[in-house]
C-alpha cells in the first residue's frame, strides 16, 4: 500500500512540528512549507493525498490557496487552521472550497478525524449517482442538482437544502452522504419541528441519568448516535431560539454537554439542514438566529420544484409505479395517454410526495393494469382521496353532526396523537369487520366494501394485517 502524502503549510515552527509528528505517527510522510510561495513550489513538483493550511501566512492568505487548490487540484482535499474564535474565516474558507477546518490550539484526537476523513476523501472513486440512490430525472435542474451533489460529496462543509415540501430535500441530504467520506457511518436524520420543546435539548445532546425527572438511564443524543457521519436537521427553522444558541455553539466548538454532565464530549459529524420555509425572511423577521443561518448557509443548494421540470414527470411516475408494484409483489401497472397528459398539466404543489400519493392511491383503486384518468381523481381537488372508503367508514360508523352542520368527530380521536394514526385505527375495524362478515373470504370481503381485490390486499399488507 502506497504511503500517503501531506502538505503542511504554517510560518509558525511549533505548530508545523506538531502536525509533523501527528500525522507520522499515523504513517503520513510530510513536507513543509512556511509561506504561500513556497507550498505553491512544493504543489508543483508533488502529488499530495491532504493539505493543511494556516490561514495568516508572512506573503499572503491561505484562502489564496484554498482557491488555487479548488481550481487546479480539485481532488485534493484542503483544511485550513484557524485562530480561536474565528469562525468567520473558517466559513469564508468552506465557501471557497476547503474540505473542513480546525482551530488553535489544535486537538489531537479532532485532528486525527479530520486526517483520516480526508484522506478517504481523497481515495474515493467517482460514481454515478444512480447507483448510489434514485433522483431521478433528466431535466436540466435535476442534472444540474447531480452534479453539485457529486461535488459537494467531497466536501465536510455544512449545506443548506432548500425546496418546497415534498420536493426530495431528505433525498438529496442522503446522496451528498452516500457519496462521501462518511458513506459507512450513520446518516440521522431529525425533524426538528416534531421534537418536543421540553424534550429538544436531552434530544440532540443526550442526558445522565438522574438529570431530571424520568432520566432512568443514560442516553446519548443525535450527536453522538451520528458520530462520524451525518447529522440532518429538517425543518431546522421550527427551532425554538433557546435552542438554535444551543445548536450554533455545538457545530462551531465540535463539543456537546449531555444534561446533567459536567465534561463535554467531542463530536464529528456533518451538518446538512432544509427547511421548506424561507431562512433568509425568517432571519429578518426574527425568527431565526443569524449567525445559525451564517453557519448553516455555508453552502445552498436549492431543489427545483416538480413544476418547473415536467420533463422528469413520466420517469418519476414510472419508477413510482414499479415501486408500488414491487411492494406487494404486482406487476405494474400503465398509465393510458389521457392519464400521462393529465399528470403533466397538474400543477403538483406537494411535488414529488404528492405525485407519490396520487399514484399509490390510482394503484390502488383501479381494477385494471391500466390506470386512467379518472383514476388519479385530480379533477376537483377538494374531494376525498378514496370515496370506496368514505361509503364503507358511513355504512359503519354513521358521523354525528351538530346544528351548524359540522362533523362531530368520536369522542375516542382524542385518544390518538394524529389524525393519520385514528384513520388507520378506523381502516383497520372496517377491513376486519368485512372479511368476519365474509367468513374470511378475501374476495367476497372486497365486494362487499366495493374494491378490487387489489385494492384490499394492498390495504391489509399496508396496514399489517396480511398475516393476522
Amino acid at each position: 500500500m502506497t504511503q500517503k502524502r501531506a502538505l503542511i503549510i504554517d510560518d509558525e515552527p511549533d505548530i508545523r512540528e506538531l502536525l509533523e509528528i501527528t500525522l507520522g505517527r499515523m504513517d503520513i510522510h510530510t513536507d513543509s512549507a512556511d509561506s504561500v510561495a513556497s507550498a505553491k513550489q512544493l504543489l508543483m513538483r508533488n502529488h499530495y493525498d491532504l493539505c493543511l493550511t494556516d490561514m495568516r501566512l508572512p506573503d499572503g492568505k491561505g484562502l489564496e490557496l484554498v482557491e488555487l487548490i479548488q481550481q487546479q487540484y480539485p481532488h485534493l482535499p484542503v483544511a485550513v487552521i484557524t485562530a480561536h474564535g474565528s469562525i468567520d474565516t473558517a466559513i469564508e474558507s468552506m465557501k471557497a472550497g476547503a474540505f473542513d477546518f480546525i482551530s488553535k490550539p489544535v486537538d489531537l484526537p479532532t485532528l486525527r478525524k479530520l486526517v483520516n476523513t480526508a484522506i478517504e476523501s481523497s481515495q474515493l472513486m467517482p460514481q454515478p449517482l444512480a447507483k448510489v440512490t434514485p433522483i431521478i430525472g433528466e431535466s436540466k435542474a435535476i442534472q444540474d442538482l447531480i452534479r453539485s451533489i457529486e461535488k459537494l460529496a467531497r466536501s465536510q462543509a455544512p449545506v443548506y437544502i432548500s425546496g418546497e415540501s415534498g420536493s426530495g430535500k431528505e433525498l438529496v441530504a442522503h446522496s451528498i452522504h452516500d457519496l462521501g467520506p462518511r458513506a459507512n457511518k450513520p446518516f440521522i436524520a431529525v425533524n426538528c419541528g416534531a421534537i418536543p420543546r421540553e424534550l429538544m435539548e436531552s434530544e440532540f445532546f443526550g442526558h445522565k441519568k438522574g438529570s431530571f425527572t424520568g432520566a432512568h438511564q443514560d442516553k446519548i443524543g443525535l450527536f453522538q448516535a451520528a458520530e462520524g457521519g451525518t447529522l440532518f436537521f429538517d425543518e431546522v427553522a421550527d427551532l425554538p431560539l433557546d435552542m438554535q444558541v444551543k445548536l450554533l455553539r455545538a457545530i462551531q466548538e465540535k463539543f456537546v454537554r449531555p444534561v446533567g454532565a459536567a465534561d463535554e464530549i467531542a463530536t464529528d459529524v456533518r451538518i446538512l439542514c432544509a427547511t421548506h420555509k424561507n431562512l433568509e425572511v425568517e432571519v429578518k423577521e426574527g425568527r431565526f438566529r443569524q449567525d445559525l443561518f451564517y453557519r448553516l448557509n455555508v453552502i445552498q443548494l436549492a431543489v427545483a420544484p416538480l413544476r418547473e421540470r415536467r420533463e422528469d414527470i413520466a420517469l418519476l411516475t414510472q419508477h413510482l409505479l414499479h415501486k408500488l408494484a414491487t411492494d406487494i409483489g404486482h406487476a405494474a401497472p400503465t398509465l393510458s395517454a389521457d392519464a400521462q397528459r393529465l399528470l403533466e398539466s397538474y400543477h403538483f404543489p406537494g411535488n414529488v410526495r404528492e405525485l407519490e400519493n396520487i399514484l399509490e392511491r390510482a394503484f390502488t383503486l383501479c381494477d385494471s393494469n391500466l390506470i386512467d384518468a379518472q383514476d388519479l381523481q385530480l379533477r376537483g381537488h377538494d374531494q376525498p382521496l378514496d370515496n370506496n372508503i368514505d361509503k364503507t367508514y358511513s355504512t359503519t360508523k354513521p358521523s354525528t353532526r351538530t346544528n351548524s352542520g359540522s362533523v362531530d368527530y368520536p369522542a375516542r380521536c382524542a385518544e390518538y396523537s394524529s389524525l393519520d394514526e385514528y384513520l388507520q385505527d378506523v381502516e383497520k375495524e372496517i377491513l376486519c369487520h368485512a372479511l368476519e362478515h365474509a367468513k374470511w373470504n378475501k374476495t367476497l370481503a372486497a365486494k362487499h366494501l366495493g374494491i378490487s381485490f387489489r385494492s384490499l390486499r394492498y390495504r391489509l399488507q399496508k396496514l399489517g394485517l396480511d398475516d393476522e
